[in-house]
């Protein structure tokens, strides 16, 4: 039965007096809250002579100089060159005079002379060819690099050349021959004639061998041809030859030759 009552009491008046209090309660503190932010505000000091602020001077930092970076230096790698262990001329060169005179066969190959040549211990050919006048680090060891060269600058100097080779004197003979000593002698005793050959009259011209030390002396004679009768008496002259000590780039030699004696009846 009670949810079927009616209220016949107006509660409209009550509701306008909340709301218009729950507004004006409302209006008022915001009031409130505004002024005390524009207080805080207006309170707060912004002298420069405060404490909080610092006047500060910008200065331009000071420019440093860059450094710059360290010039590497191309290592240019030495071109490999053409090795002979003795430097030989090539048919199209002008001839040169040989240090001495051989029949045997060479083993070692010519130079070119469009190539560069050096003296080494090996016979190597590069396999690209370096001109004559390149001027740049060569190497004939084979630790070099066997790209075509490139660098002719003439600034550049010439590689050293190679130290000229130095070879040994030939050594000197101990002995060298005279030929006929007859005329170089300067004492030459006449062989005597032996009766037997005398007792035939054994006659003509015979020839003897003979050795002649450092200091001019007959050291061995022997005969080599004529009458057999007439060989001892001319072993036996030659013996007691004298001849002048004979010398070879300032040193005594020994001389061999033969000394020719005539007999004549």
């Amino acid at each position: 039965m009670l949810d079927q009552l009616v209220e016949s009491k107006s509660n409209a008046a009550e509701n306008n007096r909340r709301s218009g209090f729950l507004a004006t309660v409302f209006i008022v503190m915001s009031i409130i809250m505004i002024s005390g932010v524009i207080y805080s505000l207006f309170a707060k000091s912004f002298d420069m002579g405060g404490g909080d602020l610092e006047l500060s001077s910008l200065v331009a930092p000071i420019p440093v100089e860059e450094t710059p970076p360290p010039k590497v230096e191309e290592v240019k790698k030495a071109v490999n060159v053409d090795t002979r262990t003795e430097i030989i001329q090539s048919m199209s060169e002008s001839p040169k005079v040989p240090d001495k005179i051989s029949n045997e066969k060479l083993t070692v190959p010519p130079r070119d002379p469009n190539r560069f040549t050096l003296q080494g211990k090996s016979n190597t050919t590069s396999d690209n060819p370096v001109p004559t006048d390149y001027r740049g680090p060569v190497s004939g060891d084979g630790s070099g690099s066997n790209e075509t060269p490139t660098n002719n600058d003439p600034g550049v100097p010439p590689p050293p050349p190679p130290p000229p080779v130095v070879k040994p004197s030939p050594p000197v003979p101990k002995q060298i021959s005279g030929g006929v000593l007859n005329g170089k002698a300067t004492s030459l005793p006449k062989p005597a004639y032996p009766p037997a050959a005398r007792a035939v009259r054994a006659s003509g011209a015979v020839s003897v061998q003979v050795l002649i030390d450092e200091n001019g002396n007959v050291v061995s004679a022997s005969a080599v041809s004529g009458n057999p009768l007439l060989r001892a008496a001319a072993v036996s002259a030659a013996r007691g030859a004298k001849f002048s000590p004979t010398k070879l780039s300032g040193q005594p030699v020994k001389v061999s030759g033969v000394i020719t004696y005539n007999f004549v009846p």
